[in-house]
């Protein structure tokens, strides 16, 4: 029994057949408004030159990061909803959860990077182009990328010493590292002392990042006197304000449930929320709470017409 398994069985969210069907419609439809979502948005930011500035420069990227993160798991979840035998090579399950680690790492910190531009744009307006150079922006992302392939290769590594049984059954729907450690049978203890640390050393630091922005942007606002100027200030930020509330407090959730029966059904709803929706809310609410994204969509819209 302990020999080193190689493939795993994926429970996945249900075992009824009906419920899978339903599911599967579910989450195909999920997935194609995150897919086409988030081309879109980043089809309108490469064409249109009025968004050709750093905010949207990041938001270029942290759709590409939603579209990665949302194809690491959606179709081999999507697969899993159609066959009876629900099984994952070993090897692609560690290379899904490298990906969802690389995804994960990379988009907490997309979002601190964009904090620090919004922080910049509405407390040092007048030396915004200077500060956020294009060297700079290049920097800020490539620093994004580079903590999300770290974040993933400091957790992947040691997981390759982890023995796991001839049978092992993963109770989640996709290979994420914590339900993966849960199903080992021996050799866990380095991977989840490096699981701990890198969620502290990385989650608290993208999250600092994150806060001291906010406060100095909170502290900047309040002193405008005009309640105009005060809310035009704030619109320029309050979309992405609602997609770190939302990643930020699903994964406060995530860390802080109780070790209780209702654990497993918690974790599959978390997951779902920062794995799965999350990458398909990021451009509806840049979408809807954006004048610039919604006037350069309109402009691309009427351009179409006017070709058609």
């Amino acid at each position: 029994n302990q020999t080193n398994a190689s493939e795993f069985v994926l429970l996945g969210l249900t075992s009824d057949p009906h419920l899978q069907n339903l599911l599967f419609f579910v989450f195909s439809v999920i997935y194609f408004i995150t897919l086409f979502g988030n081309m879109l948005i980043m089809i309108v930011i490469s064409i249109d030159p009025h968004l050709h500035s750093p905010m949207y420069f990041f938001l270029f990227h942290l759709a590409l990061i939603d579209i990665c993160y949302a194809t690491t798991i959606v179709p081999y979840m999507l697969l899993n909803f159609l066959v009876k035998q629900k099984t994952i090579v070993f090897s692609v399950c560690i290379m899904q959860m490298s990906l969802i680690l690389l995804s994960a790492g990379s988009e907490i910190f997309m979002l601190s990077a964009m904090a620090y531009d919004r922080y910049v744009a509405i407390c040092k307006p007048l030396h915004y182009q200077e500060i956020m150079n294009k060297p700079v922006c290049n920097w800020l992302v490539g620093g994004a990328w580079a903590m999300g392939v770290l974040h993933s290769i400091v957790n992947t590594l040691p997981m390759l010493n982890v023995q796991f049984c001839k049978h092992t059954e993963i109770k989640h729907f996709s290979c994420e590292l914590p339900p993966l450690l849960a199903a080992a049978c021996s050799g866990t203890f380095l991977s989840n002392l490096v699981l701990l640390s890198s969620a502290v050393i990385f989650g608290s630091s993208s999250f600092l990042l994150t806060l001291i922005s906010y406060i100095y942007i909170i502290s900047t606002v309040l002193k405008i006197q005009s309640a105009r100027g005060r809310h035009k200030a704030f619109s320029t930020c309050s979309s992405h304000l609602i997609i770190v509330v939302l990643l930020y407090t699903t994964a406060l959730f995530q860390y802080t449930k109780p070790s209780s029966v209702s654990a497993f059904i918690l974790d599959q709803l978390f997951s779902i929320q920062y794995s799965i929706l999350t990458p398909m809310l990021n451009p509806i609410i840049y979408s809807l709470k954006n004048n610039d994204v919604k006037a350069a969509l309109g402009r691309m819209l009427g351009k179409m017409q006017v070709f058609q």
